[in-house]
């Protein structure tokens, strides 16, 4: 039996998978919006893993008891993401310590069912966690699955992860609804990683990306907004999980060692809350915090931030000319849509690389992968910035950026419906 609490409060489950940063930022944007739109008395249960179930529990620290740790499977990290052989190795094998795929399936699974039958769910909201949409399919509980992938266009070097992604939609179909967190076609960023059978029509909801609604700034900038105005730059994103943002730094390092981009003016986010990266490399070949390169006007090549705030991450998008980027859909979302800047994309995943191959054929942005590519990237868009300009403003016309706002509509019409 349900260990109810009271019949009249409704009951939400959020599952959030933990690999990569994006379905946390989607899930935690529909957060803020459900009590705008859900007004019945309701409560959240959250549940995920590693670095995720951290951040969840320091931004809820008086919703500890609803914040639940569930060993949902990941890939094994390698060099460069995901290392694919000992993913695939491990699904019969203990490998890295991680018991054998099947074992660990069983095992998380088990744990999300006890705890769905001792929260007794009204409705279960779900980012890349597809073991909910199952259980919630054989209790008869409503169930909305965001996500901005169902079958990824896996191109004829990927062909053998075919039986894997037929089975991950087949769960993914599972759901009462599945939103897709992008703009309707013709206008959708991750369509090639969609690809929806036609008898999935009516479950289908494109409620437009999670990019909406920034809070108010605070009108005190901060030193290291100071230093980058009047300042013609790119923005180079290290994100993801350690691999990736490991990866990409080292890339980063080969593109900035090459002769043309000596004068490249940069700063570069690292992810990663750590003080001591702050830095400031002036032109003079010396290094400098934020403070004194701003009290002594120091003519700068690259800034180095472990961490931005959101104000600061924010006025470096509005002022870069262009942001360097691995291809995640909410990032992607947020700059070209957003902000209207155009990207230089390095994919790690092949969701990212779909993505990215549809901006580039849009031409908001550019595609590459070898030190050469990136380099020959930059040069391309500042020679023909104005092009990419035209057409990321056409592309703005018909972004849809309140999906967070959307989807929280429909989670309030679904527990409606259920009275």
């Amino acid at each position: 039996m349900p260990l109810f609490l009271s019949e009249a409060v409704k009951r939400i489950g959020q599952f959030i998978y933990s690999w990569g940063n994006g379905h946390y930022s989607r899930m935690m944007s529909l957060d803020e919006e459900l009590p705008n739109f859900i007004k019945d008395e309701y409560e959240t249960h959250y549940a995920s893993k590693d670095e995720i179930y951290q951040k969840l529990l320091k931004r809820f620290p008086d919703k500890k008891q609803n914040i639940h740790e569930i060993l949902m499977p990941t890939p094994i990290d390698g060099k460069c993401g995901p290392n694919v052989f000992l993913s695939m190795l491990n699904f019969l094998l203990p490998v890295s310590g991680k018991s054998p795929l099947v074992n660990q399936v069983r095992s998380y699974l088990k744990k999300e069912a006890k705890l769905f039958d001792s929260i007794g769910f009204d409705l279960v909201i779900n980012d890349g966690d597809m073991g909910p949409n199952v259980l919630a399919y054989n209790r008869g509980v409503d169930c909305i699955f965001v996500t901005n992938q169902f079958m990824p266009k896996l191109w004829k070097s990927r062909f053998y992860f075919y039986p894997g992604v037929v089975f991950i939609a087949k769960q993914i179909a599972k759901a009462t609804k599945i939103v897709v967190a992008d703009s309707p076609p013709p206008h959708t960023m991750c369509e090639y990683n969609l690809n929806f059978p036609e008898k999935l029509k009516e479950k289908i909801v494109y409620t437009g990306h999670f990019a909406a609604d920034r809070k108010p700034r605070s009108n005190q900038k901060t030193d290291l907004e100071k230093l980058l105005e009047n300042n013609e730059f790119g923005y180079w994103m290290r994100t993801g999980n350690r691999s990736t943002n490991q990866i990409t730094g080292k890339k980063y390092k080969e593109v900035f060692a090459s002769p043309e981009m000596k004068n490249e003016k940069r700063i570069i986010s690292h992810a990663t809350s750590d003080p001591a990266i702050d830095n400031v490399l002036g032109r003079d070949g010396k290094n400098y915090s934020i403070s004194e390169a701003l009290e002594k006007k120091v003519d700068w090549i690259q800034i180095d931030i472990g961490f931005l705030s959101e104000q600061q991450k924010d006025v470096a998008l509005e002022l870069c000319r262009y942001v360097v980027i691995n291809g995640s859909h909410t990032v992607m979302g947020e700059i070209i849509g957003v902000k209207g800047k155009p990207i230089i994309g390095i994919p790690v995943y092949d969701e990212q690389s779909n993505q990215i191959r549809w901006a580039q054929e849009h031409r908001l942005g550019i595609g590459a992968n070898s030190k050469k590519q990136v380099v020959s990237a930059v040069l391309e868009l500042k020679k023909s910035y104005s092009k990419f300009e035209e057409s990321i403003q056409e592309f703005r016309k018909n972004f849809v950026a309140n999906g967070a706002k959307t989807t929280a509509k429909l989670a309030a019409q679904m527990l409606d419906a259920k009275k």
